[in-house]
């Protein structure tokens, strides 16, 4: 592990990078504020393609991960990349697991002017926390809030993911094949977009959070394949 933690970090940090990474984030933030005010109907709220910012966290991710490992693989091996992506992204999952639990327990209660705290047994409540920890999704019988969400305590899990998985894919496969082949990978993934964006009937290429029916995984998977492979393919054009 610690060689995993040691490897150099002498690569240009872009602060551009994490500036649109915050631009993006507060954009997913007033997408969903405003869509309180639509009723859930997005086409008619302010910043109605807001979602796409989550699009963009896949490209740049997958620009940022081909980056700062590419030629990194002589000094560690798969084992040290998947232990530096964990100390990446999981804490963050576990916090936020555990602060969903806290606020959906009391979210009823009379101290916020509700009517009482959460009839949810709490040994639900802390197995969905649980379960949300470790990415793996919460099956129908565990959706406490009703929402169809693959993470009811910690919604915005459901991006990381598929995160996981684009990693888990970068490391196997993409950062071994060629340029050419990577190109034909973004174009492949790109007609699935067009495709699925011009079929569904919303007009949109929203979803990939629910865990409603199998179409939702693979709305995921085709709003993931063609960012971030062409943020990987970007970054590999560029050297």
């Amino acid at each position: 592990m610690n060689q995993a933690l040691n490897i150099s970090q002498s690569k240009p940090h872009y602060e551009i990078l994490d500036g649109l990474r915050g631009v993006a984030a507060i954009m997913v933030v007033f997408f969903h504020v405003f869509e309180t005010f639509s009723n859930g109907d997005h086409t008619k709220q302010i910043i109605n393609h807001g979602y796409l910012a989550v699009d963009f966290f896949f490209m740049l991710s997958g620009y940022v991960i081909s980056y700062a490992y590419d030629n990194r693989w002589n000094q560690m091996t798969l084992k040290d990349f998947f232990i530096r992506r964990l100390v990446r992204l999981q804490p963050m999952i576990i916090i936020g697991s555990l602060v969903g639990a806290v606020l959906f327990y009391f979210q009823q209660s009379e101290g916020l002017g509700w009517s009482g705290i959460s009839t949810t047994p709490v040994w639900k409540l802390i197995l969905v926390m649980f379960i949300g920890m470790t990415v793996i999704l919460v099956g129908k019988s565990l959706d406490i809030r009703g929402w169809n969400e693959m993470h009811p305590l910690n919604g915005p899990v459901w991006s990381l993911f598929f995160e996981y998985i684009a990693n888990t894919v970068y490391a196997l496969i993409l950062r071994r094949v060629s340029k050419i082949v990577l190109g034909i990978l973004v174009l492949i993934s790109a007609g699935f977009t067009i495709h699925y964006a011009f079929t569904n009937p919303n007009g949109d290429i929203i979803g990939g959070w629910s865990i409603d029916d199998a179409t939702q995984l693979k709305i995921g998977f085709t709003r993931l394949a063609f960012p971030f492979l062409m943020g990987v393919s970007w970054q590999d054009q560029l050297n």
